[in-house]
């Protein structure tokens, strides 16, 4: 019996400070792609443009909102966006314009990963930006959920039609 080698794309998810949209986009992908079967193929992290949270768990808020729809966001830990994400991860989505025009300037000549915003993904909301439910009320982190939920979707339909090709 031979190893077949399969395609495996990595992917970073990243917002201002890492405790609120990246960890639940991170946890969103992570479990959709294991109910496709995709967990081995899909390898997904998230990460902050600034490192003011670095090590914290998500905002509790982002956990209880994920926990109701069935993802864990407890385990995560926030953390700053390094030169190395860069070359480590094939596709870097921003949950902002800010965020990208950040990860853009951050973005080493030559680095490998392809830097764009998530919501480019999303079949259902018409809109380029999940906003930051930081400062706002609980319906602000329902919004970020059913947004992500969508561009995951979108997303893992992407892969599967183009690098996730067997």
């Amino acid at each position: 019996m031979t190893n077949v080698l399969v395609p495996t794309t990595r992917v970073l998810m990243v917002c201002m400070g890492n405790i609120c949209r990246s960890p639940t986009a991170e946890a969103v992908l992570r479990t959709q792609a294991a109910l496709r079967g995709l967990a081995r193929r899909v390898e997904v992290d998230s990460a902050g443009t600034h490192g003011w949270h670095a090590g914290e768990p998500p905002d509790p808020r982002a956990q209880a909102h994920g926990a109701r729809r069935g993802y864990d966001l407890a385990p995560l830990r926030a953390r700053r966006v390094q030169a190395t994400d860069f070359e480590r991860f094939d596709l870097i989505l921003a949950m902002d314009r800010d965020n990208l025009a950040q990860l853009l300037e951050l973005r080493p000549p030559g680095a490998g990963a392809r830097v764009e915003l998530l919501m480019r993904f999303a079949r259902r909301h018409a809109v380029d930006e999940v906003p930051d439910p930081y400062y706002g009320a609980a319906d602000g982190f329902e919004r970020v959920l059913d947004l992500v939920e969508d561009a995951c979707e979108g997303l893992l339909d992407h892969l599967c039609a183009t690098t996730l090709r067997p």
